[in-house]
């Protein structure tokens, strides 16, 4: 069996306590590994399927807003890393599937970490549940009760090592049902 070499992590940011325990784990895994962290915030939250005011903006509007979006990122997520600078941001304009599969294409990372705000929370109008599953790479879902609440895709169990976890240290996240 050929094993998943991990090049560099990926991380989309939500600003909630489940966000930062999920980067938290993100930073953990890029530091042990030492490769970069790459932190992805979208200019419509993923997290609320109701979140389409940024696409009505006027172009202009859009543009500045993406510019005070990426200066917040950058100085939160800046100040959460600490010394470590292996850090990368990219502030994403196109729906959360589409963008990130890119993203993996182009090897921006090999693993995902999200942040789990609560059991059914939706993430790209669907469960985050399913689409942790659904996802192509291995996927971990941190939260929603505490930051050692991990959830692991089938992918992400297989090399759960990697991230230096122990079987009892996470719970295999459901597949989705075909009915």
């Amino acid at each position: 069996m050929t094993a998943i070499s991990i090049d560099a992590v990926g991380f989309c940011a939500h600003y909630s306590k489940a966000g930062d325990w999920a980067f938290d784990v993100a930073l953990e895994i890029s530091r042990n590994r030492s490769v970069p962290l790459n932190v992805f915030h979208f200019l419509s939250d993923p997290y609320d399927p109701n979140d389409d005011s940024v696409e009505k903006l006027p172009r202009a509007e859009r543009a500045k807003l993406a510019i005070e979006r990426e200066r917040e990122l950058r100085l939160y997520y800046d100040e959460r890393a600490g010394d470590y600078l292996e850090v990368g941001f990219r502030l994403c304009e196109d729906r959360e599937w589409t963008e990130l599969h890119r993203c993996l294409l182009i090897r921006e990372f090999q693993v995902l970490v999200l942040g789990y705000p609560e059991s059914n929370a939706l993430f790209a109008n669907r469960p985050i549940e399913h689409y942790a599953d659904a996802f192509v790479c291995p996927v971990v879902l941190v939260g929603p009760s505490s930051r050692r609440e991990l959830h692991l895709n089938s992918r992400a169990a297989l090399i759960a090592n990697q991230f230096g976890l122990a079987s009892e240290d996470w719970s295999l996240i459901e597949p989705v049902s075909t009915r």
